[in-house]
């Protein structure tokens, strides 16, 4: 895999990197202060992580398999089983262990994209987005296709919207529900239809299901569930990502999975084992018990649901479908998360900063900002009321 530095210049500093720009020549309120823009759980550990890990410790004097040891892909199998309903899923040939759906997101567009087609293929993207899709998109040498997610379209990328001459030349298309940043969860019906032009135009499927045990009242729908239901029982053209970070409260564990297509599962393996770093075996034994256990994935959706509700008693405005994030509208995004941190001690992401502006100009992320609910109902409540005091 071989990266230029033309395609890294389009790139642009991570929202992340900007945000620290933007907040530099400033110094918080002295308050107490809440990180609201990272969206880093900050739950407890479950009780089984430090016993395993102790019980493993020996583990880390050996090199792990690349693509996950069999009991993890097994209990990965198994959770999506149970979790879907589904009729089967083949541990060997249709999992495969990741560090954390980053990693996995973006090194699928490599597997999938021929950086020596003399066309470049369009992937598609929601936009506001998570940033790694474009990055992924640049770097494996496709060409992003934006798709705004706008509420007069209740946050959902328009699938009607986009001309036929398009899709006959895409790729692959990311789709991510619950959303990262703005909460909408697509219904069966959305991914069913995405699955059908998938088959008919020749392009796949790649759903970031990474927030889809944090919900506000039904358990959101997944990619593999409706394959299944609409006859592609081998998942063909679906792939499906996940991870610990947001599920388990884990996001320093690094350990999630791509599922699906047995195909594009034996593409991702083989560039894997070229440039994927294996996760440790400890850490692996720690995420197969991960998967099998709902008590604490319980506990947990009972935490982001109390400071949803905390946060929208004092906050006017709808609670997202799901996810942990508050996708609020504001006059100015880069202006509010001036006056939060400067005024407030609060810490949130401009919605510009995860949106990419399109061929007019127009980016749909202006006008927003986004608030991680990572600390609990206490501080959720606290975070609306200071932000009810910014005036901008």
């Amino acid at each position: 895999m071989i990266i230029t530095q033309s395609r890294l210049e389009k790139l642009g500093p991570y929202p992340f990197q900007r945000l620290s720009d933007l907040l530099a020549p400033y110094d918080a309120a002295d308050l107490d202060f809440i990180d609201a823009g990272a969206g880093e759980p900050r739950l407890p550990l479950p009780e089984f992580v430090a016993p395993i890990l102790a019980q493993q410790l020996s583990g880390f004097s050996k090199y792990p398999p690349t693509g996950g040891i069999l009991a993890l892909r097994q209990s990965i199998a198994g959770w999506l089983m149970r979790r879907y309903d589904l009729n089967d899923v083949n541990a060997e040939t249709q999992v495969l262990s990741a560090n954390g759906t980053r990693e996995a997101l973006f090194a699928v567009a490599h597997a999938l994209i021929e950086p020596e087609a003399s066309v470049k293929p369009y992937v598609l993207m929601p936009n506001p987005m998570y940033q790694i899709y474009l990055g992924a998109t640049w770097t494996a040498g496709g060409t992003p296709y934006l798709l705004p997610c706008e509420s007069d379209h209740d946050f959902a990328p328009n699938l009607d919207a986009i001309p036929e001459e398009v899709w006959r030349k895409t790729r692959m298309v990311y789709v991510c529900s619950p959303s990262n940043p703005t909460g909408w969860v697509a219904s069966k019906n959305y991914l069913h239809c995405l699955i059908e032009l998938a088959h008919r135009y020749d392009f796949y499927v790649l759903s970031d299901e990474c927030y889809s045990e944090i919900y506000w009242q039904h358990a959101p729908v997944g990619l593999l569930e409706v394959a299944e239901q609409s006859g592609y029982e081998n998942f063909s053209r679906c792939v499906v990502f996940n991870s610990l970070s947001k599920r388990s409260a884990l996001p320093g564990l690094r350990s999630g999975f791509i599922a699906g297509d047995a195909n594009v599962i034996a593409l991702f393996a083989k560039l894997r084992s070229y440039t994927g770093p294996a996760t440790p075996l400890p850490l692996q034994h720690v995420a197969a018990a991960a998967w099998q256990d709902e008590a604490h994935v319980v506990q947990n959706l009972a935490v982001y649901r109390s400071s949803l509700a905390a946060f929208f008693n004092v906050y006017p405005g709808a609670v997202p479908e799901g996810s942990f994030f508050v996708w609020l509208p504001v006059a100015d995004d880069k202006a509010f998360a001036i006056a939060a941190y400067r005024d407030c001690a609060v810490k949130l992401l401009p919605g510009s900063f995860l949106a990419t502006e399109d061929e007019h100009g127009n980016n749909p992320g202006k006008g927003y900002v986004r608030l991680a609910l990572v600390d609990g109902p206490e501080k959720a409540a606290e975070l609306a009321q200071r932000l009810l005091t910014i005036r901008i």
